[in-house]
């Protein structure tokens, strides 16, 4: 069996996850979704939803996995500073809940990923959503929270292997 990565794409609304397995340059989906919050409760009430949601996540489909290793991609800047700070609020209790949970954390940024799936740094959303389709051949993807947080476990599939071939060429 090949490394079990959990992708994570923090929002406050919506954050998706997808937990692939990854053997060399194969991939595998294994599975996929969104933890969502109500928009009209309290900010308090939102994370500890969002805890309680990825908590489960990790419990059904990492312990049983040997789950190892999570993705998360970096929050981007909105123009609405309000926006932003909740959206790192949120992305907090995303590395709050993997790092509570062992697993070894990877942060990468969104333009990173799409240019390791897509080819592009600034790919949109339905070409993301496709190529993740395409490299987890037989995987309907539903939602674009849960596509993206595929696409960051990809990415970190892709960089991680990269980075081992590299240091194993150097101690050569």
């Amino acid at each position: 069996m090949g490394r079990i990565i959990l992708g994570l794409d923090p929002g406050l609304a919506a954050t998706g996850w997808g937990v692939i397995e990854s053997s060399g340059n194969r991939l595998r989906h294994i599975a996929h979704g969104t933890v969502k919050t109500a928009a009209g409760a309290p900010l308090a009430e939102r994370l500890v939803a969002l805890h309680d949601g990825l908590a489960a996540v990790i419990a059904a489909h990492c312990s049983d996995l040997d789950c190892s290793e999570a993705a998360v991609e970096e929050v981007f800047v909105n123009t609405n500073p309000q926006s932003t700070l909740k959206l790192g609020q949120a992305r907090g209790v995303v590395l709050l809940v993997a790092a509570r949970a062992g697993l070894v954390v990877g942060e990468y940024a969104t333009r990173l990923v799409k240019k390791a799936v897509v080819g592009v740094g600034n790919a949109d959303k339905a070409q993301v959503h496709a190529m993740v389709e395409r490299l987890l051949p037989g995987t309907k993807v539903t939602g674009a929270d849960a596509a993206d947080a595929l696409a960051v476990a990809i990415a970190h599939a892709h960089l991680a292997q990269s980075l081992r071939t590299q240091a194993r060429i150097a101690a050569s």
